[in-house]
């Protein structure tokens, strides 16, 4: 396994200065955040330059890109189409192997969302990446075992482990051990299960690092572990400070 920083850990800089203090923190890969709506990279700037956004996501030897997280922002399925394939050639172009976006919205039905998800998995495997979506509150995978349906009935499909979802969102509490095996790429930040406590400083709250490389371990996972705190004005900590812990913690772990 291999730790990697998401570059949403410092989203209130600009994106080259976010990616020098990730190198300076001695990552050597990136977790690169493409958001419509953030300050970094945007999926319609793929669009429109690919070798710049290439360019941008590289600083130097000692850090590369090693997965794209990827919010999307149109409603046109042809726009969604283009600015997928623009992403998926921008990772051939920079190495990246892993791509996640976001599974369909609550109340979505999930024969819809697999039908989808198959398309999207062919297109992106075609290109030589593996696809996946990441565990989160408010779509199909906030449950285990909607997340594991999802996956086995879309071949090639991937997780993005977030366990900080399942600690506290509404399945708090209880196991999600039956998704190991579908994981393909995990987010990390330390979690309580109170109310406001999504993101705390490392050790204060309740997500059992050394289980959850552990569990990994039994299913043969080679693949990223991504520091991924969420840089918002209302993080209760030092950004850098938290992440440079984390780290070190996940380093003495693997």
């Amino acid at each position: 396994m291999f730790v990697a920083c998401s570059t949403m850990c410092f989203a209130r800089l600009p994106l080259d200065r976010a990616l020098r203090l990730i190198s300076e923190l001695g990552f050597g890969k990136v977790d690169v955040a493409i958001n419509e709506h953030g300050d970094h990279l945007k999926p319609s700037e793929v669009v429109q330059d690919l070798a710049r956004a290439a360019l941008r996501i590289r600083i130097g030897p000692s850090l590369t890109p090693a997965a794209f997280s990827v919010e999307f922002d149109v409603a046109d399925d042809a726009e969604y189409h283009r600015q997928l394939n623009a992403i998926c050639r921008l990772a051939r172009a920079t190495a990246v192997t892993t791509l996640t976006i976001p599974a369909a919205s609550n109340g979505t039905g999930i024969d819809a969302e697999v039908e989808r998800l198959r398309h999207l998995v062919h297109l992106v495997s075609s290109e030589g990446l593996i696809l996946t979506v990441p565990t989160r509150v408010g779509t199909l995978t906030e449950i285990p075992r909607a997340a594991r349906e999802l996956c086995e009935r879309v071949p090639g499909l991937g997780l993005t482990l977030d366990p900080s979802h399942y600690v506290n969102g509404p399945h708090q509490g209880e196991s999600y051990d039956e998704v190991f095996p579908f994981v393909r790429h995990v987010h990390l930040r330390d979690t309580g299960k109170a109310p406001g406590k999504f993101q705390v400083r490392v050790g204060q709250g309740e997500i059992e690092y050394g289980r959850i490389i552990s569990q990994l371990g039994r299913c043969r996972y080679d693949r990223l572990l991504s520091v991924a705190l969420h840089d918002v004005a209302e993080a209760p900590f030092a950004m850098e400070t938290e992440v440079r812990k984390l780290k070190y913690l996940l380093e003495s772990l693997v």
